[in-house]
């Protein structure tokens, strides 16, 4: 018989927190074409994915300048007004996430983000306040769906997997999760989010339907 979940790890960017580089570059490119290209082919989710694990952000926006001296003030932008890629919370897991700290279901976060943004995130949004823990990635120089940063999660909180739920918006975070014994859900909208916990027993069955979403 399984285990009663009682802990929650959840991924933060696009499920606490919208993330949209576009939200920045619309200010900056007027065409949406040349902005898609320069998304695609310059500052790009690989490129960016590299800070998650750890790169210095001035190395990262050197090598492109190197690279693509034209566009040098766009490159410099990523950094420099990186704040402004940041939506703004998804306010119905967020709902969740309080409705869970009021059971006094455990909370705990897992993210690819950088070390060096990662600290204008904790003072903006008030909600990161209430995990027990969060391990990013750009501190510990690992990114996920590598397995060794779940097993520091794990380790370094004493978590149990088979009574965790995982919670991500990437299929492949969310597998890389199960496969070490955690309970996975692949995150598309609070709605079917909130089902799940239900399902799960960690929200009231009291507590409003899909509408919160």
């Amino acid at each position: 018989m399984s285990k009663p979940v009682d802990t929650v790890v959840f991924d933060l960017g696009n499920v606490l927190i919208a993330w949209d580089p576009r939200r920045l570059y619309r200010q900056l490119i007027d065409d949406e074409a040349r902005m898609d290209w320069f998304l695609r082919e310059v500052c790009n989710s690989a490129w960016n994915e590299q800070q998650d694990a750890g790169r210095p952000w001035s190395e990262a926006t050197a090598l492109l300048r190197g690279r693509y001296p034209e566009h040098a003030d766009l490159i410099d932008a990523y950094h420099l007004r990186w704040e402004e890629t940041l939506v703004g919370p998804i306010e119905g897991t967020v709902s969740l996430l309080a409705e869970l700290k009021a059971r006094g279901v455990r909370l705990l976060a897992l993210t690819n983000w950088s070390q060096e943004t990662f600290p204008i995130a904790r003072q903006r949004f008030p909600f990161l306040q209430w995990f027990e823990g969060i391990v990013v990635s750009g501190e510990e120089r690992l990114i996920k769906p590598d397995p060794r940063i779940y097993q520091r999660l794990l380790e370094r909180y004493a978590v149990d997997p088979a009574r965790t739920l995982y919670i991500d918006d990437s299929q492949r975070n969310v597998a890389a999760a199960e496969a070490l014994g955690m309970q996975g859900w692949w995150f598309h909208e609070p709605a079917g989010l909130r089902a799940r916990l239900g399902e799960l027993n960690l929200l009231a069955s009291a507590e409003g339907g899909a509408g919160h979403g």
